[in-house]
Formats: structure tokens, C-alpha cells, sequence
């Protein structure tokens, strides 16, 4: 047994061996050991060393805390557990059961301690830590950003320029939207991954 964030955690053995996490009423099936052979599985997809690296700098031990369901009853909340913290930001990616999960476990969501400690909206929500880490704001840490022009074609179409990190790539996007208000510009970057790794 063990104390997190004011509440009592028990793990109990299952028939077929298998811990699941008692926390106020929820029984977690995933470990933290679990929860780091999933990431560790995307990050072996990763091609590129540098967001390896990055991640790796943000992933935090794997704690359990109730974040609230904003879809639910008054006071609803489920066990999340914290798996990335990007401090800079307040934000994070965790790792849910409930809520959006099992379909998409994935959830960006505020640090623990803040002012935003609930599991926020469907659309932060994933099916694979990495799209979820793609779409956090860690990621803008890193200068993989390039300006795309789209066009007639599927976004984010082609990419005009090298890799620079993201406020400058963002100068460049407004730039040309200002000259050419006809023409579609993005920042997106271009990091390939396998989603099923």
C-alpha cells in the first residue's frame, strides 16, 4: 500500500496473477511498468533521435491521480496516471482507463499541483502516447517546424523551408498568409513515426 496525493492505493493480485491498482473504488489493470513498455514500443518507431531524446528528458515515474470528468456528474473523477511532465508549460500527457479510454488512453492534460486537474477535452485525447506527445505542447520545444504551402493539395502540403524551431517557423507562416492571403501556409513538421509500433 501506498500514499498519493491524499488517498490510498492498494494493489491486489487477480486469480490469473495480474495486480490491478485499487484507488477509491477503480480497479487499474496497467502498472507503471506497463505503462513504460508502452512507451518505450512507440518510441522504437521513432526515426528521429532528437524527439527520442527529448521524450525520454520528460517522462516521469508513473503516479495515479483523480483528474475530473468534465462529462459527468458533479464531482466525477477517475484515476489518471502522469506519465510525461513538460513543467515549461504546466502540461503533460497521462495515461487513462476511463474517461476516453481504453479507445484513447492518451490524454494531454494540466500538471499535477495546477489549476487544471481534470481530463479536460475529448479532442486531447489519442490512441498512441505519440500522437498525443505530437500534439502537446513539449513537442514545440524541439526545431523540427517547417513552413508548408498547401494548396489544391492534402495538408499540410509542401514543405517550403528547412527545419527551425517553432516561433520562428510561425514568423514565416504569418508572413506569406499576409502576402499571399490567397494561398493556405502551415507550420507542421514532418517527423515520421509508425503509429502501431
Amino acid at each position: 500500500m501506498y500514499q498519493n496525493a491524499g488517498s490510498i492505493h492498494r494493489f491486489k493480485e487477480r486469480p490469473d496473477g495480474r495486480r490491478l491498482l485499487s484507488i477509491i473504488g477503480f480497479s487499474v489493470t496497467v502498472t507503471p511498468a506497463q505503462l513504460h513498455a508502452l512507451v518505450q514500443k512507440e518510441l522504437e518507431g521513432i526515426r528521429d533521435a532528437r524527439v527520442v531524446k527529448h521524450i525520454r528528458n520528460l517522462l516521469v515515474e508513473p503516479q495515479v491521480f483523480l483528474r475530473s470528468w468534465d462529462y459527468g456528474a458533479d464531482g466525477e473523477a477517475y484515476p489518471c496516471w502522469s506519465v510525461l511532465d513538460h513543467v515549461k508549460s504546466s502540461t503533460g500527457i497521462g495515461y487513462c482507463e476511463f474517461g476516453f479510454g481504453p479507445e484513447c488512453p492518451w490524454g494531454l492534460v494540466g500538471l499535477a499541483g495546477s489549476a487544471h486537474r481534470s481530463l479536460g477535452m475529448d479532442s486531447g485525447w489519442f490512441s498512441t502516447f505519440v500522437e498525443a506527445f505530437f500534439e502537446s505542447a513539449a513537442v514545440t520545444d524541439l526545431p523540427i517546424w517547417r513552413v508548408f504551402k498547401q494548396g489544391a493539395r492534402p495538408y499540410p502540403g509542401v514543405a517550403l523551408t528547412t527545419e527551425a524551431d517553432w516561433d520562428s517557423t510561425w514568423e514565416r507562416v504569418y508572413a506569406l498568409r499576409a502576402s499571399d492571403p490567397d494561398d493556405r501556409y502551415h507550420c507542421a513538421q514532418d517527423i515520421w513515426f509508425r503509429s502501431d509500433a
